[in-house]
């Protein structure tokens, strides 16, 4: 049995038609992909990154890297207690190890994550050459099953393949929030002729174009289907919001009677409301935002 088979995953995950008059009026339909609803604790493109990395782990300590505030991290934690195999999270902030754990590493540290804290120079080096096995061994996990931040690697883009391929032939335009570019370069490489996907940056810097480009030749040996990014909606940076986008969120919220997760969903929302507003797409076109929660 897979760890796909114990999780019991919802796939494929629900597409759902919303009615919003601001796509309405440019005669643009709106559709959720709803990979918030994948499974009740490992939603979204977690399940779809992380579950391939799980499986060649094949029961090894898996480690693996994020922030104080890392969903990464989490998912990674939460995935080791369902299924029974150890954790660790290399935590950027060496000073961080003497304070009392936010909220988010203490529900890791509480689903038996053990947490290693690194300073912030050697972290950014993380994927230098070596560094990731210096840092197992620093950890105690030599054996362990390394994983980059965000869960980003080859076999999470073959992964996340699978959500492009559950879209063919039901929308034009499929529009993702990105942080490490991974689903947004798995997603592209299984969608249809004619299709396109969007990528919604949720990180200042403009590094997705290269990194996602990179992942797809990692995984497949070169660029695949169509995609392009918008960088205009991260509002400040990763974990940032504003108050604009906090009302936004509150507003769209109760038009629909969901709940808009703000670092990554409110973003992408935001972003396609104003691109139909900018005429972006023509009328009859079909966009998908993918909700991953």
């Amino acid at each position: 049995m897979t760890s796909a088979d114990i999780l019991s995953p919802r796939l494929p995950s629900p597409l759902e038609e919303l009615a919003d008059d601001r796509f309405a009026r440019h005669g643009v339909r709106l559709l959720l992909k709803r990979d918030d609803l994948i499974h009740p604790e490992l939603i979204g493109n977690k399940w779809r990154k992380l579950v391939p990395n799980i499986e060649a782990a094949d029961g090894r300590p898996v480690l693996t890297f994020g922030g104080a505030y890392s969903n990464h991290l989490r998912a990674t934690a939460t995935a080791g207690r369902l299924l029974g195999f150890p954790t660790v999270g290399v935590v950027r902030g060496e000073e961080l190890a003497a304070r009392p754990l936010n909220p988010s590493l203490a529900r890791c540290a509480a689903d038996g994550m053990r947490l290693h804290f690194v300073d912030r120079s050697t972290y950014r080096r993380k994927t230098e050459p070596g560094v990731p096995a210096a840092l197992a061994r620093a950890a105690g996990a030599e054996d362990a099953y390394v994983v980059p931040e965000g869960g980003s690697n080859a076999a999470a883009v073959r992964g996340c393949r699978a959500l492009g391929e559950e879209l063919r032939g039901r929308a034009d335009v499929v529009a993702i929030a990105c942080g490490t570019g991974g689903t947004l370069a798995g997603l592209a490489a299984g969608l249809g002729t004619g299709q396109r996907a969007l990528g919604v940056p949720v990180l200042r810097g403009g590094f997705l174009e290269g990194e996602t480009e990179r992942l797809q030749t990692e995984a497949f040996g070169g660029r695949r289907g169509e995609w392009s990014l918008d960088g205009r909606f991260h509002f400040g940076g990763y974990a940032r919001t504003t108050p604009e986008l906090q009302d936004f969120a509150r507003d769209f919220e109760d038009r629909h009677g969901m709940a808009v997760e703000r670092l990554y969903v409110a973003k992408l929302l935001y972003g396609l409301v104003e691109l139909a507003a900018e005429g972006a797409w023509g009328r009859g076109t079909r966009v998908a935002a993918v909700i991953t929660g």
